[in-house]
């Protein structure tokens, strides 16, 4: 449910918009509301497990998580959903990085692999077919179900989690209060300049008092980071090359990759004509491919490393997004857009494999946890970040007043997306040429991370065929 709902609400913005109204800056808000609290929270949601009783917050999360879904279907206007969104990822962000912590403990060291994996290819299966879920419920029913979707499955899972899970806690971990509240106040404060940016100016007061409390916010956090005894996240693991090479890599990934998935959703309905579940069809290419090609990803980094699978398929994703910006046209073919398609699916597929492995490399096993909950949190972050920024130079040069008005505005977006990528491509190459081995005996902390958007396991990365996307082990 959580992996689904990041993804599943773009091929819905067009009917969204239609029912609801709003302009571009609420349909932003739509996506971001979501990305932003999850990214935000989730290593705060983590230490609240370990703290309070992970089964007790993973059964709270899914609550708030399942109640938001209801409020959302039941939204009058596009304030309440987008404050409904919000809350959602509230929810997600505690229930997610619990729930493979609970898993691991639940199923015996002999089958964990198996189960791992299983975890990992629902929550890939979950992001690829978002879209396309998305559009046929829009279109066969109506845009609300893809949030009552969610309300019978979290009313069957609240007493199967009371009942069949085991209670876990950590007493003596810490929860740090003002880094959360720094990063929170901080991203926000970005994140509403960049959508309101266009809409109320650049000078505007609004606009720069967001950008600049914001700055400083995120200043405090990583003051926060260096200088505090039990950070959320420690600045002193960026010291290493390697690990702000692969974390930096994930942010600008993200941020071309949301940003341009936002974008032409809509323009396949919009321009092209699709109807919702036709644009949701069209764009598997892309969000499928990683389904086949992370198992032959994850067979090459074990035999060439991480570091030439990452860079290189970061490399195709951003070739995909600036082969969408030269042929890019209100009357562009499909077929014609489907190497471009092909390209982006394979070029992500490579980039997740191996990515949190490639993450582990960097940092000693104490550290793992804090490691993959730090990336986590930075792909979420990136994924606000892109539609926001990607959005702002679509308002900036087109809009939805005319096929060609969208065209003219997703075109230069597309090439801020590719050449974020290709940024992040570059930083991949900083990544160290051969993996660290772990010491004996820390098995546990390397194979006990919990996922968010995309989950998998790091020690499965070859055969789940999903998105890595790790968040914090609980101790």
């Amino acid at each position: 449910m959580a992996a689904l709902d990041n993804l599943v609400v773009t091929t819905a913005l067009p009917a969204i918009r239609e029912d609801l109204g709003g302009k571009l800056e609420d349909l932003e808000w739509t996506v971001n509301a979501y990305t932003l609290t999850f990214a935000v929270l989730l290593l705060f949601g983590s230490a609240l497990g370990d703290r309070f009783g992970r089964r007790r917050l993973f059964i709270a999360g899914l609550a708030v998580f399942t109640g938001a879904s209801a409020a959302a279907a039941l939204s009058p206007g596009i304030n309440e959903l987008i404050v409904a969104r919000a809350v959602q990822g509230v929810g997600a962000a505690v229930m997610m990085p619990l729930s493979l912590t609970l898993l691991t403990a639940a199923v015996p060291a002999a089958r964990r692999g198996m189960a791992l994996g299983i975890y990992g290819a629902v929550g890939g299966l979950a992001v690829a077919i978002g879209p396309l879920v998305g559009g046929s419920l829009t279109e066969h029913v109506s845009w609300q179900w893809i949030f009552w979707l969610n309300v019978p499955i979290g009313l069957a899972l609240l007493p199967l989690a009371r009942l069949r899970l085991a209670e876990s806690a950590a007493p003596g971990s810490r929860l740090d209060v003002p880094g959360t509240l720094l990063i929170s106040g901080g991203l926000f404060g970005i994140v509403y300049a960049l959508v309101n940016a266009n809409a109320d100016g650049w000078t505007s007061a609004p606009v720069l008092t967001g950008l600049i409390v914001g700055s400083v916010l995120v200043g405090g956090f990583i003051h926060h980071g260096f200088n505090s005894a039990n950070p959320m996240l420690p600045m002193r693991l960026f010291r290493d090359r390697g690990f702000f090479g692969i974390n930096m890599a994930s942010l600008l990934m993200y941020v071309g990759m949301f940003g341009s998935i936002f974008l032409l959703s809509q323009f396949f309905q919009g321009v092209s004509g699709y109807s919702p579940t036709e644009a949701g069809l069209r764009m598997l290419p892309w969000t499928g491919m990683p389904m086949l090609v992370a198992p032959i990803a994850g067979i090459l980094s074990d035999r060439i490393g991480s570091r030439p699978v990452v860079a290189w398929g970061l490399t195709l994703q951003a070739v995909g997004l600036g082969w969408f910006a030269v042929i890019l046209s209100t009357d562009v073919s499909y077929a014609a857009q489907l190497p471009a398609l092909i390209l982006s699916g394979i070029g992500m597929a490579l980039y997740f494999a191996p990515a949190s492995n490639a993450l582990m490399s960097t940092v000693a096993p104490a550290d793992q946890g804090k490691a993959s909950g730090t990336n986590s949190a930075l792909r979420e972050v990136g994924g606000a970040l892109g539609v926001a920024v990607l959005a702002s130079v679509f308002s900036a040069q087109g809009g939805y007043e005319s096929g060609q008005a969208f065209t003219d505005g997703t075109v230069p977006a597309l090439w801020i997306g590719a050449g974020a990528v290709a940024l992040a491509a570059a930083l991949a190459l900083l990544l160290p040429r051969k993996a660290k081995q772990p010491a004996e005996g820390t098995a546990a902390s390397s194979t006990t991370p919990a996922s968010s958007t995309t989950p998998a396991s790091s020690v499965t990365p070859a055969t789940t065929g999903a998105a890595p996307e790790q968040v914090p082990a609980a101790s």
